[in-house]
């Protein structure tokens, strides 16, 4: 991953402003927004960044007002799921300033995906520059409310009018910025599934594919009405060891020491706000382990007394606090009032990520000044 000093060197918006055509909206829609009131990806800023991929090249690439999109009926995303997405976030420091939290971090994911969903790639100047460019362009619809960022959905699906069961030759990319509050305002119900299966080795549950999120609604559906937020989703094979929770990875403190599902299947996504809660639970002193980690292994540490917290990470819940966990007979019931460890961590991370604190490894991208 590249460093802050490293992207400014690069100058990466103003390749982009070369390449890039921007049109302003004739009115801003800003002043219709509550910030005191953001609800998670209700509401979208001024301008929007598209551009179109016509099977050897990106080109037509223009930040212009939000708006609808025209679609084929025919558009192959539709019908085979060719469709990726990352989530992102912008903060302001303590001077006032955008800064994109480790977006080079999803700038790989997002190719990965590509790759792996038969996609073409991303270059560095659309994707990083031409976030630069629209944060700038709609940097006043950065939140500085506590708990709120400015959410940006970049997301390419293909485009091809074809219905033809083939990759499409033709994609269209897009950046999509929405101010937002928490994704949770509360501590979570989890229940463990042991029918259904969000990912197997081989498929595409490490990248962010739109359709690993759709297979996931109907189970979803199933335990909201039992009374449950999320589903702590686990293998296909034995359905006992963790994969993700709902749309997070999972992390349980045992003790002193942080434990979270590995990578190596291919089944889980390799978060990007995981890497960065795994780096700063070894600044606090714990033990951080990659592994396999089976429901058993929680339900024990519970009944022994040295399950301390289970909490879930990701770009739009940040920190996400687990209260109650089925697991068949076995309940787990914790109290998120006395999370001691969940509570720094998220302390740290807002501070590093608001310019309150250091950023010693360079994860923040301080937006440049091109719209004046």
């Amino acid at each position: 991953m590249m460093g802050v000093d490293k992207l400014i060197e690069n100058k990466v918006g103003e390749e982009a402003l070369k390449k890039i055509k921007v049109t302003r909206t004739k009115k801003s829609r800003i002043g219709e927004i509550d910030f005191n009131n953001l609800i998670f990806g209700k509401q979208y800023a001024d301008h929007m960044l598209v551009a179109e991929f016509d099977g050897k090249e990106w080109k037509n690439a223009e930040i212009l007002p939000f708006g609808h999109l025209s679609v084929s009926p025919s558009n192959a995303a539709w019908h085979y799921g060719q469709a990726i997405f990352e989530g992102i976030k912008a903060y302001k420091d303590q001077e006032g300033n955008p800064m994109i939290f480790r977006p080079y971090d999803n700038y790989a994911r997002f190719n990965s995906s590509a790759e792996r969903m038969g996609m073409p790639e991303v270059p560095e100047w659309l994707f990083i520059g031409g976030m630069e460019l629209l944060i700038d362009l709609d940097r006043d619809w950065v939140p500085t409310n506590d708990g709120c960022s400015l959410y940006l959905r970049p997301f390419m699906i293909a485009a091809d009018e074809f219905i033809g069961v083939r990759p499409s030759d033709t994609y269209k990319f897009v950046i999509i910025n929405s101010p937002s509050g928490p994704y949770f305002n509360k501590p979570i119900k989890l229940l463990v599934q042991d029918k259904y299966i969000r990912a197997f080795p081989g498929g595409v549950g490490a990248a962010k594919a739109a359709g690993n999120y759709g297979g996931a609604m109907y189970p979803t559906m199933q335990a909201r009405k039992q009374g449950y937020d999320q589903i702590l989703w686990v293998d296909g094979l034995e359905f006992k060891y963790l994969q993700e929770c709902g749309t997070m990875n999972v992390f349980a403190i045992i003790g002193n020491t942080a434990i979270t599902p590995d990578l190596n299947q291919g089944t889980i996504l390799a978060g990007v706000t995981r890497a960065a809660v795994m780096s700063v639970l070894e600044d606090m002193g714990l033990t951080v382990e990659e592994r396999p980690v089976s429901i058993e292994e929680l339900v024990k540490a519970y009944e022994a007394g040295t399950l301390r917290e289970v909490f879930g990470t990701g770009t739009a819940a940040s920190v996400a606090y687990v209260q109650e966990l089925d697991y068949k007979e076995h309940q787990i019931r914790l109290d998120p009032s006395k999370y001691e460890v969940g509570n720094e961590l998220l302390e740290r991370l807002d501070a590093i990520r608001t310019g309150k604190a250091e950023d010693t490894r360079h994860w923040n991208y301080k937006v440049g000044t091109y719209s004046k």
